[in-house]
């Protein structure tokens, strides 16, 4: 006899969907941790939305109550954006969701001024910053919830490496040491890698998931900019 709250449900397609056919609705955010996170994930590709989507996903662990830190690599600014990241306002809005950024201005081999040795010393900060988090969350007990108040610094159950497999890519950061990196992390840590237009087999089978963005068409390519609230 069937139980739970699609016991009187008239449909049995219905009443064997994941939930019983209950209709989801929003709760209020209460801290928690994850069961079955720890896998490394790689989203790369020459289309728009590997940021995008990995944002996403973040965006739902932390509505389940769940710690994640964003750590964005290259991603200083350039003068087809502003100075604001409509991100980094919902990042700062949403309890446990928190991020920095060791970006230089511009963006490596582009005619835009910078020096590429800029480009290079951020890089390499931000490797240096990913082992000090992906230590921190070794050092933390990742069954267990976070204050969504606390520090990146006492541990995360989900850190997003943004962009760090551009840099790896046009060899800002040695891609040996990314894969490192990643084969140092806890087994209960969440591990999302982003960026590059071609695929990290650096990483080999230490990535669970490699997603391919790819591009069938963009707006750049007709001339458009950057776009606020799509881009920034």
């Amino acid at each position: 006899m069937t139980e739970g709250p699609a016991a009187d449900d008239p449909d049995p397609v219905r009443a064997n969907t994941p939930g019983g056919g209950v209709r989801p609705e929003s709760r209020d955010i209460e801290p928690a941790a994850p069961e079955e996170f720890g896998l490394v994930q790689a989203w790369w590709g020459d289309g728009k939305g590997k940021t995008t989507a990995a944002l996403g996903m973040a965006m739902r662990a932390v509505g389940h109550g769940y710690q994640v830190h964003v750590l964005q690599f290259m991603k200083g600014g350039a003068d087809s954006v502003e100075d604001v990241r409509g991100e980094y306002n919902a990042i700062a809005a949403l309890p446990g969701f928190s991020y920095e950024n060791l970006g230089h201005y511009g963006w490596h081999a582009m005619p835009d001024g910078s020096e590429e040795r800029d480009h290079s010393a951020e890089a390499e900060a931000g490797l240096e910053r990913a082992r000090e988090l992906v230590a921190a969350a070794a050092d933390a007990d990742l069954a267990t919830p976070f204050d969504p108040a606390g520090d990146a610094d006492e541990g995360m159950h989900m850190l997003v490496l943004d962009e760090v497999l551009y840099a790896a890519e046009r060899e800002l950061v040695a891609p040996a040491e990314v894969r490192e990196l990643v084969e140092s992390k806890p087994d209960a840590l969440e591990l999302v890698l982003t960026g590059g237009h071609s695929p990290p087999e650096f990483l080999g089978d230490a990535a669970d998931l490699v997603s391919e963005v790819r591009k069938g068409r963009h707006p750049f390519d007709d001339g458009h900019r950057a776009r606020k609230g799509t881009e920034y």
